[in-house]
């Protein structure tokens, strides 16, 4: 069942998701060389803390941190520890806040100092791949509508979409229906409607699109270990239209200034 949302609920969703993107440009300072992903772990969770927010993903199905972090070949749901950053990673950052019992959920990736140009291809195509997925998101569409732009342009460019992880409705649940796949046809899928929360979160490899899950029961990696990308937007459809309810300006105004 799919829970549409009221304005009241679609503001106290945007604060949540606001917190979230202001948890990221907290932590874009520190993404340098040298830096355990567990102490930007720490660093977020106090922040969510200190804003009046919980961390969303902490204890999330028994997951033992407040923030996903994933290097390079690994997609999503790396665990925060002692690796140290490096210069030319690749590092997805995913967040999530629960806050006035609504979840903010958004996802970002990093470069760190200098990237290699295909990396860094791979990077821009994602984001690109995410707003031509949000353009999508009106009224009148179907869920397909936005996986098939994403996967158009993610496959156009030369790079594959993971398949078996995939975009989700948010709201008192961090995951609800509907899911989002990132592939997909036109046309496909529950019909876009006045109200719906989703979030939209590509994950795009260099290479192939087979991914393995590690021993940890998380981590999931790409089979190749060639690199992945990832971002995520949580919207909402108002007027027909969609808001975006998470932030980009604000972490790229403080990596601009780096």
């Amino acid at each position: 069942m799919i829970f549409y949302k009221t304005r009241a609920e679609i503001e106290l969703l945007r604060l949540s998701n606001e917190l979230v993107s202001k948890t990221h440009a907290a932590l874009a300072p520190y993404l340098q060389p040298g830096v355990k992903t567990i102490e930007l772990d720490r660093i977020a969770e106090q922040f969510i803390r200190d804003h009046g927010g919980v961390p969303g993903f902490l204890q999330y199905n028994g997951y033992p941190n407040s923030l996903c972090i994933s290097v390079n070949h690994h997609v999503v749901h790396g665990i925060p520890g002692d690796y140290e950053l490096k210069e030319g990673d690749l590092v997805s950052i995913d967040c999530g806040v629960l806050m006035n019992d609504y979840y903010g959920d958004s996802a970002y990736t990093y470069g760190i100092g200098s990237i290699d140009p295909k990396h860094q291809k791979l990077m821009d195509v994602t984001k690109e791949s995410l707003y031509l997925g949000i353009e999508q998101a009106v009224v009148g569409n179907r869920i397909g509508d936005i996986s098939h732009a994403i996967q158009t342009h993610a496959e156009s460019n030369g790079f594959s979409v993971v398949r078996e992880l995939i975009g989700h409705g948010v709201g008192k649940d961090l995951h609800e229906k509907p899911e989002v796949p990132n592939y997909g046809k036109r046309g496909r899928g529950p019909k876009i409607l006045e109200g719906l929360v989703i979030a939209i979160e590509p994950m795009i490899n260099l290479g192939k699109r087979d991914i393995v899950q590690y021993n940890d029961g998380w981590t999931i990696g790409t089979r190749d270990k060639l690199p992945s990308a990832h971002y995520e937007h949580t919207i909402a459809i108002v007027d027909g239209k969609p808001q975006i309810l998470s932030r980009f300006d604000i972490i790229e105004e403080v990596l601009n200034q780096l």
